[in-house]
């Protein structure tokens, strides 16, 4: 097939959105290739078409659990072969799935990027032949960049196990130098090819205020915009009292966080998704891999840490191209804080040393020991048992993984497992003894094959319904079996996550890379000198400001962001301000009509003038912005 008729075959569209199909045609010519597309650009397609389209598998390597769960549900819905490995997965498990990846009909397998140097994973690695490799959120592996992961830079080992195997790396806002960055990271050919697409949103109003009560502003901006919303905050507090202030106002909303577990998370995705519920508020844990093309507006009631979180965050509003909204809240005290952070993020030496120690001595790791094992972390008691604040404990955190000497996860996924204990003789005698108990190991034999020489990750939910008992009663009977001793039960566990890259240090030997820990210091204090310009900067277009920093150098003047409309305000007489008003209500008393048939209508009055009158008419309620798009008289 074609790259078009594999695209209608398995998505169901009929033509690509925008740099997607040349992106689709380098890689399949074996070109390495790196596709900055914005958020909702469409990137997982660019690699899984050319991967449904050639023979062996798609190598995907992602760092986010939840985006490689996302996508792995969305391709086996297509009936497409698909496996996965990450942090928290059992090493029997790992190789089950090694062995499904190199012997079975799979077409991808995303794995996470610390398991790329594992003893197993390079054993299998030759059985796998791969024919694509697919590095997604791509500026991880630049130390330059605002979410830098070392174990990214273990990728470019597998060029020289695979040197004829092409590579895509993708990511929706990275700059020159971090474009650069990835490039040579990744030991790109001198032929690569490289794809950006316009940082532009003709159809996103970016806005920035300054409220008295962001309380009082935000209920203003959602009772004047209609349709789905997006509400980011800062802490998973904040979000719980945001959403609630938000239904005592009858504004239907919930709260969404990584504390909540990934059922509850679930059931408030797909109601939001679903337009059962009208407003999200949430952390940033919340948007990855969703594809909601109808967002009206994203509100960031909280300063964002750079450019780069804030315009893939604010880019989730206007997927279908029609209007719609970005706004962000802040105060004076925010933008200083940034800079505040920076210094707990990039702690001293000596404090970086004291936190790791403080870390190896709580999870009980001997000097010489622990590479490879994974620890389940409660950070508010570590953090309380050190007498760390929760910054200093968290960014400490990070830091170390920054070093490369551990892998952090803030929330972590772990499937129940299960694996019998007994000899199929004292399993028999143990039937016969405990009748109530007989279905539940029946079961469990029935439906997972090899479940008794080996350990399976079970479906509880799944098994309840073959078994035909509550899910309850499964539970209990299954933690019965293991405090028998029949099998060893691990129920599913979401909760952050260490998993040490190296064995601990001696305390003498502690040793960190300062000059690069400085460096990566000193971009981030670019990054937070970005957003604060952003947030300040009342002359120059929004959008330009975006594209700018990401290099885009012819990038244009938008036109309605809130520094366009002002400053084409200040050029529009009072006498001309009435008379386009006047005009607008006049066609509004006939007929509904949307923006661009507006426009035709106006000519010549500029698409500037234009929207900025109907900005102040719907913020006075004068006109209403309905369905369909539909200006209407209120």
């Amino acid at each position: 097939m074609s790259p078009q008729e594999t695209l209608q075959k398995y998505y169901g569209y009929k033509t690509f959105r925008p740099l997607q199909e040349e992106i689709i045609n380098a890689v399949l010519a074996k070109k390495d290739t790196l596709a900055v597309l914005p958020t909702g650009g469409g990137k997982s397609i660019c690699f899984q078409i050319p991967a449904l389209m050639n023979e062996g598998l798609c190598l995907v390597i992602s760092p986010l659990i939840a985006l490689i769960k996302d996508q792995v549900e969305n391709l086996k819905k297509k009936g497409i072969g698909v496996l996965s490995i990450y942090s928290g997965m059992s090493f029997a498990e790992v190789k089950q799935t090694l062995q499904n990846a190199a012997f079975g009909n799979y077409k991808f397998l995303y794995v996470s990027p610390e398991r790329l140097e594992t003893k197993l994973f390079l054993e299998y690695l030759p059985a796998l032949k791969p024919s694509l490799i697919a590095v997604d959120e791509a500026h991880c592996i630049s130390q330059w960049g605002y979410d830098f992961r070392p174990s990214y830079l273990r990728i470019a080992n597998l060029t020289e196990e695979l040197p004829d195997v092409p590579i895509i790396a993708l990511t929706a806002s990275a700059t020159i130098n971090v474009q650069n960055d990835i490039c040579n990271n990744l030991l790109f050919s001198k032929e690569h090819s490289r794809f950006q697409q316009s940082f532009a949103r003709p159809n996103l109003s970016y806005s920035v205020f300054k409220p008295a009560s962001k309380e009082k502003k935000l209920l203003e901006i959602l009772q004047n915009v209609k349709g789905a919303a997006i509400v980011y905050c800062k802490s998973r507090k904040q979000t719980t009292v945001v959403a609630e202030l938000l239904r005592m106002h009858n504004i239907d909303a919930d709260f969404y966080h990584a504390g909540l577990l990934g059922e509850k998370r679930t059931l408030k995705q797909d109601a939001w998704i679903n337009n059962k519920n009208r407003t999200i508020v949430c952390t940033n844990a919340f948007g990855m891999g969703i594809d909601k093309p109808d967002v009206r507006i994203v509100v960031h009631y909280d300063v964002p840490d750079c450019l780069e979180n804030y315009y893939q965050e604010a880019g989730r509003a206007g997927r279908d191209g029609k209007r719609a909204y970005a706004v962000l809240l802040h105060s004076s005290k925010e933008t200083d804080d940034l800079i505040y952070k920076i210094e707990t993020k990039y702690p001293s030496l000596p404090k970086l040393k004291m936190i790791y120690l403080a870390l190896m001595n709580y999870l009980q790791v001997a000097a010489g020991t622990g590479e490879g094992l994974s620890f389940d972390i409660d950070l508010a008691s570590f953090a309380q048992y050190f007498k760390l604040n929760m910054l200093e404990a968290t960014y400490g955190i990070q830091a170390l993984g920054q070093e490369g000497l551990i892998s952090f996860s803030e929330m972590m996924f772990k499937q129940s497992t299960v694996e019998f204990k007994s000899s199929k003789t004292d399993l028999e005698e143990f039937e016969i003894l405990h009748p109530k108990l007989e279905q539940i190991i029946k079961g469990l034999l029935r439906s997972y094959e090899g479940i008794f020489d080996f350990q399976c990750v079970v479906y509880e939910k799944i098994l309840a319904g073959f078994i035909k008992i509550p899910y309850a009663e499964l539970s209990r009977s299954l933690q019965e079996l293991h405090q028998k001793g029949i099998i060893d039960y691990k129920p599913s566990s979401e909760k952050p996550q260490i998993f040490l890259l190296k064995n601990r240090m001696y305390n003498d030997d502690f040793y960190i890379d300062v000059y690069a820990m400085n460096i990566r210091k000193t971009e981030a204090t670019k990054r937070t000198k970005a957003i604060e310009n952003y947030v300040t900067n009342s002359a120059f277009c929004r959008s330009k400001i975006i594209g700018n920093y990401f290099g885009e150098s012819n990038a244009k003047d938008c036109g309605i962001c809130d520094n366009c409309i002002n400053n084409t305000e200040a050029k529009l007489s009072t006498e001309e301000f009435k008379a386009v008003s006047d005009k607008i209500i006049e066609l509004l008393k006939i007929e509904k009509l949307t923006y661009k048939q507006l426009i035709q209508k106006l000519k010549p009055v500029s698409q500037r003038s234009l929207w900025l009158v109907i900005t102040f008419l719907i913020a006075e309620e004068i006109i209403e912005n309905g369905e369909k798009e539909l200006l209407t008289l209120k």
